[in-house]
């Protein structure tokens, strides 16, 4: 089993590729690996309650981490209260963790 950290930076409601990725995500789980999706920057307005991308909804009930970078979210003006069910808020520091742990690491 391998382990991977998939870092999104863009909303999924203004771009097609953030739901490629949460596919991506999904089949790397489903292939049995251990898969995180870190959210940064615009990424994590897709955290929110109620947030129209549906598809954070769908990773987190099959099993993969769903994170959202504190720092982007202080700077959006979203406290972690509001965020949807099954993600959490973390460091940036959790990537170079994951890096050092030897997991594949993929950037969008």
């Amino acid at each position: 089993m391998a382990k991977y950290t998939l870092i999104a930076a863009r909303d999924p409601i203004e771009s097609r590729e953030a739901e490629k990725y949460c596919l991506l995500a999904a089949d790397l789980k489903r292939e049995g690996n251990e898969v995180t999706l870190f959210l940064v920057q615009n990424a994590v307005l897709a955290a929110r309650k109620g947030a129209a991308a549906t598809a954070l909804g769908k990773l987190t009930g099959a099993g993969v981490e769903v994170l959202a970078d504190s720092f982007s979210l202080r700077e959006r003006g979203i406290p972690v209260q509001r965020l949807a069910a099954g993600v959490r808020a973390a460091e940036l520091d959790t990537v170079i963790d994951h890096m050092a742990e030897g997991r594949k690491v993929i950037w969008n």
